[in-house]
């Protein structure tokens, strides 16, 4: 039976404390999701914190995700009363669709401080999200310059921070955090095959092993112009193998290294090598 995939280390606790105390400091949220799995990647215990504040949904990597579930997904938050937006956070094109949802958003805001003379009043934006859904990298990409730490590797941010962007917003920089249970065993596959999820605490095989047939399953042409085509109704462990094969990963006395392919099966996934990908659809 697979373990169960969990990651809560005692700062995150106190990161979710931190935007509670924090958060009447601020006017806005932006909380970042993963475009892949933006059902997944939304943390119960920060939705229940942000409440009624205003905010606006981010499907970050959204140029690794299937362009028509984005599509979709917008609409569905939208409809549900959650402004969403799709970014790829390093592109400046991409981020003025963000700015220009957050100027409508506090438009009267702006203008009830304006009546009081406050015309060049800050907009303050907290920024929070699951680990590695790009946080950091908007971040950056608003400020204009590397004002926020960014890492291919979940937990890089620890405490919050006030970072300027020389215009209208004031964001604080709050760490990335996850929940004490990570849902069922697909929400916790994909938060770790996304990298959410720090890579010492999960069995790197299984998690490939688990997305691989997940995307079998919703992406067989995709899988198949990357790793190879296989027989109707393969035993999927032996398809496992196999891919391993075909990619290079053999041991001595020709035994399959899963280690070794399921870190680069993994790695494929995130960089978007095998395709533009959604696991969660509307």
């Amino acid at each position: 039976m697979a373990q169960d995939i969990n990651w809560f280390p005692g700062h995150m606790r106190k990161a979710l404390n931190d935007t509670q105390d924090k958060l009447k400091l601020v006017d806005l949220v932006y909380e970042t999701c993963d475009a892949r799995i933006p059902l997944s990647s939304r943390n119960p215990e920060l939705s229940k914190i942000i409440g009624d504040k205003k905010r606006i949904l981010i499907l970050n990597k959204s140029d690794l995700a299937d362009p028509t579930d984005t599509d979709k997904w917008v609409k569905h938050f939208a409809a549900k009363g959650t402004p969403a937006v799709a970014l790829e956070a390093i592109d400046r094109k991409s981020i003025s669709k963000l700015t220009d949802l957050t100027m409508e958003l506090m438009k009267d805001t702006l203008e009830k401080a304006a009546s009081k003379g406050r015309t060049g009043r800050p907009i303050r934006v907290m920024v929070v999200g699951v680990p590695n859904t790009g946080k950091s990298t908007l971040i950056n990409t608003l400020a204009g310059k590397k004002a926020a730490v960014t890492g291919d590797k979940p937990g890089v941010t620890r405490q919050p921070k006030w970072i300027p962007t020389g215009g209208r917003l004031e964001l604080m920089d709050m760490p990335g955090v996850l929940w004490p249970k990570l849902g069922d065993r697909k929400s916790q596959v994909i938060l770790a095959a996304t990298g959410a999820v720090k890579a010492e605490v999960t069995d790197v095989i299984e998690v490939a092993y688990d997305a691989s047939n997940l995307l079998w399953e919703m992406y067989p042409a995709l899988m198949t112009e990357r790793y190879g085509e296989y027989e109707e109704g393969v035993d999927p462990y032996d398809r496992f193998q196999l891919m391993g094969k075909k990619k290079g990963c053999i041991m001595s006395g020709g035994r399959v290294d899963e280690d070794r392919f399921s870190r680069l099966f993994l790695d494929d996934l995130r960089s978007g090598r095998i395709g533009r990908i959604t696991f969660e659809k509307v």
